[in-house]
């Protein structure tokens, strides 16, 4: 039989979590403790109310006879192959996570992990844009939370208030003044 006609499910691997998100080689999981107690509670939501209803539902289709053609037995393999593959992944990251309260951090100019930046961007409009910098995990660069590895992240950590930095984006070289930094709680 040609290899054409035989299903092979299985050749995704176990460890694709391990691709979305890396961090760099020899950094922490920096993470604030909202990012924490996000995927804490999703964790805890998967492990005790999804998962548990995922496995009656495949367990009640697995006594309903064949399974080839049982939709709601292969729809619940595949969800519970999901399922376990964003547990391991969340417990991974959960465990290699370092919490940073950057309420926590003394008063300060300067731009480190967890600090809410407006800058001026000198590149153009002269627009104004705030950004929060977060965990690789928690980052919403629509909201105005990036990665503090992302490449404006890396740009912004240690300057002060009053500096301009450059980065590179995918639009080109950008110049950002930075008017403030605060250290407050995201929801």
């Amino acid at each position: 039989m040609s290899k054409a006609f035989v299903s092979n499910e299985s050749t995704e691997s176990e460890d694709d979590d391990e691709a979305v998100s890396p961090l760099p080689a020899g950094t922490k999981n920096y993470m604030t403790p909202w990012g924490h107690a996000r995927m804490q509670a999703e964790l805890s939501h998967l492990l005790r109310k999804e998962r548990p209803e995922v496995v009656n539902v495949v367990s009640w289709a697995a006594g309903n006879g064949d399974r080839s053609e049982n939709g709601d037995y292969i729809y619940g393999k595949k969800r519970l192959r999901e399922i376990d593959r964003r547990i391991r992944f969340l417990t991974k990251r959960l465990e290699n996570a370092e919490v940073v309260d950057p309420r926590d951090r003394e008063s300060t100019d300067k731009v480190y992990f967890g600090a809410t930046v407006t800058v001026i961007d000198e590149s153009g409009a002269e627009a104004e844009a705030t950004y929060s910098l977060v965990g690789l995990d928690e980052a919403e660069p629509g909201r105005g939370r990036i990665s503090w590895i992302s490449p404006l992240a890396r740009a912004l950590l240690k300057a002060e208030v009053g500096e301009t930095v450059r980065f590179q984006s995918p639009g080109g070289l950008r110049e950002l003044e930075i008017v403030t930094v605060e250290y407050v709680a995201l929801d």
